[in-house]
């Protein structure tokens, strides 16, 4: 049941910081300011110097809300590291059957990117549970309606291009989650790393009230 306990959880906490660091330190500094913020599912991407032991020590936070997961994954062999290091789930900017199949081993879900159709198609063939629509920006929140047109059960989480003013409406439209990284940063060089913290507030408090109706 590993693999539908952290999708349920992906799927409740909703909102996933996409955290690119230019060091160890960094990433986890913005990790702590979106959880800070209110945001539980971290994606650290592979583009992070050592990802893996970021990874490993944000896995030791006691909050059971938190979900860890590893982003930018290019290989099946970085997937592997990765989950043995304690990412409960795995996205990558491709569609790469040999990343589901570690996937699917350790019972971790895989979300990988995919932009057509036939990558979608393909994709749940492999046994992926959650597609990301990446990136995002390129397609916007109807194309979820255009998916799940001819294929219903196709679970979608977009990433890049997801803010403020659009939550809502990937969130009406039946975005299973939506990925959130520039948005989160882009403050940091003006206001520091608190405004990690306020941006991410500001998301939750939106999705709060998004969900209230």
């Amino acid at each position: 049941m590993q693999k539908y306990e952290i999708l349920r959880a992906i799927h409740q906490n909703y909102l996933v910081a996409v955290i690119r660091g230019d060091t160890n330190f960094e990433a986890v500094q913005i990790a702590e300011k979106a959880y800070e913020g209110g945001i539980f599912t971290l994606e650290i991407t592979f583009s992070t110097p050592q990802a893996d032991q970021v990874i490993k020590e944000l896995s030791t936070w006691s909050d059971e809300r938190v979900i860890v997961g590893a982003g930018t994954v290019l290989d099946a062999e970085t997937a592997r590291i990765a989950i043995l290091n304690g990412a409960k789930y795995v996205v990558s900017p491709h569609l790469d059957p040999a990343i589901a199949t570690i996937c699917n081993r350790y019972s971790i879900p895989y979300l990988p990117g995919c932009g057509s159709v036939t990558e979608i198609v393909t994709a749940l063939s492999v046994g992926v549970d959650i597609v990301k629509l990446f990136p995002g920006s390129l397609f916007g929140p109807a194309f979820i309606n255009d998916i799940k047109g001819p294929i219903p059960n196709a679970e979608l989480m977009p990433s890049g291009g997801v803010n403020i003013t659009n939550l809502k409406e990937w969130f009406n439209r039946g975005a299973f989650a939506v990925g959130i990284g520039s948005a989160l940063t882009k403050q940091v060089k003006e206001s520091g790393y608190e405004s990690i913290s306020e941006v991410s507030k500001a998301f939750t408090q939106e999705l709060a009230r998004i969900r209230g109706g």
